[in-house]
C-alpha cells in the first residue's frame, strides 16, 4: 500500500460534513424566502398590482441565482443588501415613473382587480325581498344561525341556519329571544360583535331565498349587485339592469348613458400627466417665477452657510483665540437641535405682535420689518433661518478641512511674501474647495428640494395675486409648489400629477448637479497647480 509523503496531506472530499451542512443551510434559507415571496408575489397578482408581483419575483430570482452558482460566491455576502437597495430604492424610482404616466389619484386609487373584487361585495335588495333584524347563534364552537325578527312585524320570527329558513311558532310576542334553541345558542353582544365578521361572509337560509346579512341590524333577502363579465371586460348592475364597459383612457366603468360607477380604477394615460403640467396656467406665471427662487434660494443658502461656516472655521484655527472649544461647542447648538423645532423658534420671533425682533424694532422707533406679508422681506427671512440652520455643517467640514493642509505650504508662501490674502486665495480656498465641494453640490441639492423650511415658515407665503387659481406662494419652491398644485386648492389627491412633477424637478437636479460637477472639476485641476 503506497504511503503519503511527509509533506503531502489527505484530499479533502468535495462533500464533506461542513460543506453537507453549508448547503443545508443555504437550501433551507432559500426555500424559506422563495415561499414568502411566491406567497407575496400572488397576493399582489391577486389583487392586480403587478408591478410589486414582478419586482419581488425578480429579486428573488436574483438572489436565488447568486446563491446557487458557485462563481457568483463572493456576492452572497451583499445579496441581501442588493435585494433592499433594488426593493427600497429602485423600485421606488421605476414606480414613480411608473405612476406619472397613470391617473391614479382620488377617485382611481384601486387597480381594476381591486375595484372589482369590491364591486362583487356590493348588495342589494331586489323587489320583493324581505328585510329582517337578526340575533346571533352558534352550535358549539360550529355553524351559525340567525334569528329573525320581521323589520315590518316584530311579531314574527324566523329561525335561519345554512341551508334551512323556517318560521318560529314557539315563542309568545314580545317574549325574550330563548338562550338555546334547536341546539344553537345565543351568542353575547360581545361574542357576536367579534363573529360577525365570519358571519358576514355567509349565506343563510334556503338555495332558492338565499338570507345575508347587510348591517349591524339588518340582514335580509339581499343579492349580490354587481357581476364582471369577462367576455365583455364589463360590470353589470343588476339593481338598474345596466351594463358598465371598462374606459380605460378615464380608468371608470361606464355605460351607454354615460354614467359611471363611483370607484373608478388606474390606467395608463401615457404623458398625459406631463403635457397637463405644461398647458397648466402656471407656467406662464408662477412656475417661471418659482423656478427661478428655486435656484437663487438655493445658490444663495449654500454661499451663505459656507462662507459664514469658513469664517468661523477660520477664526478658531487660530490658536491665540481662549476658549476654542467652548466655542465650537457654542456655534454648533444650531445644528443639534431639530430643524423643525429651530424653524418654529424663529417663526415665533419673526411674529409680527409678539415677536421679539418685531418688538425691537418698535421699541427703536422704526416699523418691524413684514416678514410674512411682503415677499421680499419673506425671502430673506427663510434665507436667515437657513443661515442659522446650516452654517455650523460648514464649520465642522471646513476645520477637519483645513487641518488636512499641510502647514509647510503656508511658510513657503510666507518666504515667498505672500500676505495674509494671498495664502487664502492661492493656497487655502483651491485646496478647501476640492474637499468641500462635494458637500457644496449635495447642500445645494438638498436645499433645491428643502420643503420642510418652506412649509413650516409660511407655507410657501404670501400667495401670488396673479396666479389665478393656481395654489402658488412668492416663498414656494418647486417641491412644495408640486405639493399644492397636485394636493391643494380642494381638488383631491392627484398622484400621478405629482409623480409627473417630481420626475421633471429630478431632471432639473440632475442637470444642474452636472455643471456643478463640471465646475469641481475646475477646482481639482485648480488645486493640482497649487
Amino acid at each position: 500500500m503506497a504511503t503519503l509523503a511527509l509533506n503531502e496531506k489527505p484530499k479533502r472530499s468535495a462533500f464533506d460534513a461542513r460543506t453537507l451542512l453549508r448547503l443545508g443551510v443555504t437550501y433551507i434559507a432559500l426555500a424559506i424566502l422563495d415561499a414568502m415571496a411566491l406567497f407575496l408575489v400572488y397576493a399582489f397578482a391577486s389583487d392586480g398590482v403587478w408591478e410589486l408581483a414582478i419586482t419581488v419575483g425578480v429579486i428573488t430570482l436574483i438572489v436565488n441565482v447568486i446563491n446557487l452558482r458557485g462563481d457568483l460566491y463572493p456576492l452572497r455576502w451583499i445579496s441581501p443588501a442588493l435585494a433592499l437597495m433594488g426593493l427600497m430604492v429602485v423600485f421606488p424610482i421605476i414606480y414613480t415613473v411608473y405612476v406619472s404616466l397613470t391617473n391614479y389619484g382620488d377617485g382611481n386609487l384601486l387597480t381594476k382587480q381591486q375595484v372589482i373584487n369590491r364591486l362583487a361585495q356590493e348588495i342589494y335588495l331586489p323587489e320583493g325581498g324581505k328585510v329582517y333584524l337578526w340575533s346571533l347563534y352558534q352550535e358549539g364552537e360550529g355553524n351559525f344561525a340567525l334569528w329573525l325578527t320581521d323589520e315590518n312585524d316584530g311579531d314574527n320570527y324566523y329561525f335561519a341556519t345554512l341551508g334551512n329558513f323556517e318560521a318560529v311558532d314557539s315563542i309568545d310576542p314580545g317574549a325574550d329571544l330563548p338562550e338555546v334553541y334547536q341546539g344553537y345558542r345565543q351568542l353575547s353582544r360581545g361574542e357576536a360583535l367579534r363573529a360577525s365578521g365570519e358571519a358576514q361572509a355567509l349565506v343563510f337560509g334556503a338555495a332558492e331565498a338565499p338570507i345575508g346579512i347587510a348591517s349591524r341590524k339588518q340582514a335580509g333577502e339581499f343579492a349580490q349587485r354587481y357581476v364582471f363579465q369577462p367576455e365583455n371586460d364589463a360590470v353589470f348592475d343588476h339593481e338598474l339592469q345596466s351594463l358598465f364597459h371598462a374606459n380605460y383612457e378615464t380608468g371608470q366603468f361606464e355605460n351607454d348613458e354615460g354614467n359611471t360607477l363611483l370607484t373608478g380604477f388606474i390606467s395608463g394615460i401615457g404623458l398625459e400627466n406631463y403635457i397637463r403640467f405644461i398647458n397648466s396656467p402656471a407656467l406662464s406665471g408662477p412656475l417661471v417665477r418659482i423656478f427661478a427662487w428655486t435656484i437663487g434660494f438655493s445658490l444663495a443658502s449654500v454661499a451663505s452657510t459656507f462662507c459664514v461656516g469658513l469664517l468661523f472655521a477660520l477664526l478658531l484655527q487660530n490658536k491665540r483665540i481662549p476658549y476654542r472649544k467652548a466655542f465650537r461647542t457654542l456655534l454648533i447648538v444650531p445644528y443639534a437641535i431639530p430643524g423643525l423645532i429651530s424653524v418654529a423658534i424663529w417663526k415665533g420671533m419673526l411674529n409680527p405682535n409678539l415677536g421679539i425682533i418685531p418688538n425691537a424694532f418698535v421699541s427703536l422707533g422704526l416699523e418691524p420689518p413684514p416678514f410674512f406679508i411682503d415677499p421680499g422681506w419673506a425671502k430673506f427671512g427663510i434665507l436667515m433661518i437657513n443661515l442659522w440652520l446650516g452654517y455650523p455643517y460648514f464649520m465642522l467640514v471646513c476645520s477637519g478641512a483645513l487641518a488636512s493642509i499641510p502647514s509647510d505650504m503656508y511658510e513657503a508662501a510666507e518666504v515667498d511674501g505672500a500676505n495674509w490674502w494671498d495664502k487664502f486665495r492661492s493656497l487655502t480656498l483651491p485646496m478647501l474647495l476640492v474637499a468641500v465641494g462635494p458637500l457644496l453640490i449635495a447642500s445645494f441639492t438638498y436645499n433645491f428640494n428643502n420643503f420642510v423650511l418652506i412649509e413650516t415658515y409660511d407655507e410657501g407665503g404670501p400667495p401670488m395675486a396673479d396666479a389665478g387659481v393656481v395654489p402658488a406662494g412668492h416663498t414656494d419652491i418647486l417641491i412644495s409648489f408640486a405639493f399644492r398644485l397636485a394636493f391643494g386648492g380642494g381638488r383631491g389627491a392627484d398622484f400621478g400629477l405629482a409623480s409627473a412633477i417630481t420626475i421633471i424637478i429630478f431632471a432639473l437636479v440632475a442637470g444642474v448637479t452636472l455643471l456643478q460637477f463640471r465646475v469641481t472639476k475646475g477646482w481639482e485641476e485648480t488645486s493640482e497647480n497649487v
